[in-house]
């Protein structure tokens, strides 16, 4: 646990000893330059230390501007990016992490990540660990692997994944990826921790009921419950207020009632698309970079 700029944000510990924050800022959809390195900036001065991109958003050279930018030293950061399916294969995702070296002007890149879990990720995450054996990345990891392909993926490396990024919300829980994650060591991560705003979730009586019992939102709660699980939280906004509101959860607990409340509110289906669907499965593989 480290005190940063008033805040408090806990860490945990990767299951190769590298340290993670237990709380991370996204990127995803902020195209405009100026704009993601302000708030990039505007994220790391409220107390962010997990900056999460990927090659896919067209963003990483805004994240290495906002990086060079700031005061906060640079082993103090821990930046995430990930590699898109167009780039797999080993040669073609070793290539293209050198390319995001490149585009972020970094000597090393904290965690980087398979983005998909189709086509040839058995070469690319192949590259990811060389890349790791030579320092050029401190942590690898996958994005969106489903329990079935996880283990799929441990069971053919002697580096087993550090981190899985997955859609995790109140509406699509994720028992069962936790389990499996939990079993082999792996550090569920969760993106859409709000479903995008999806089905009133931020007027959901319940949660504002609970809310009110420790003085915090809607959003704090929801991301204290899945800190209390276990699962990293990646939250996004543009606004400064709301990232020093998504990251103010690291200083009050959930009961065990209310933590069951919100786990009663599962209904295991995603608030997008489900990647054991062909039709996702063929769209995800037809998307250029």
């Amino acid at each position: 646990m480290a005190r940063i700029g008033g805040k408090i944000m806990e860490y945990i510990t990767l299951n190769n000893g590298v340290k993670m924050p237990m709380a991370g800022f996204g990127v995803f959809q902020i195209k405009d330059k100026e704009e993601c390195v302000r708030v990039v900036l505007e994220a790391i001065e409220t107390g962010y230390r997990l900056i999460d991109t990927a090659q896919s958003y067209g963003n990483e050279e805004a994240v290495g501007e906002a990086i060079l930018k700031t005061n906060v030293p640079r082993e103090e950061l821990f930046v995430t990016t990930k590699v898109w399916i167009t780039n797999y294969g080993y040669e073609k995702a070793k290539a293209s992490v050198e390319e995001s070296l490149e585009k972020m002007k970094l000597d090393y890149i904290d965690l980087v990540l398979l983005h998909q879990p189709f086509k040839d990720y058995h070469g690319a995450y192949r590259a990811l660990v060389d890349l790791y054996k030579e320092g050029k990345i401190k942590a690898v990891g996958v994005s969106n692997f489903y329990p079935d392909r996880l283990v799929d993926l441990c069971l053919d490396t002697d580096v087993v994944p550090a981190v899985n990024q997955v859609e995790v919300n109140l509406f699509h829980q994720q028992n069962q990826a936790l389990e499996y994650n939990q079993k082999y060591g792996v550090q569920l991560e969760a993106w859409a921790p709000f479903a995008e705003g999806k089905k009133g979730i931020f007027t959901n009586e319940t949660l504002m009921e609970i809310g009110e019992k420790y003085n915090k939102s809607v959003g704090q709660v929801i991301l204290r419950w899945l800190v209390q699980r276990g699962i990293v939280p990646l939250a996004k906004t543009v606004r400064k207020e709301r990232m020093l509101e998504n990251i103010d959860i690291f200083d009050f607990q959930l009961s065990e009632e209310d933590m069951k409340t919100i786990t009663n509110m599962n209904k295991d289906t995603s608030s997008f698309f489900s990647h054991y669907d062909p039709a996702t499965v063929e769209m995800i593989c037809g998307l250029k970079r």
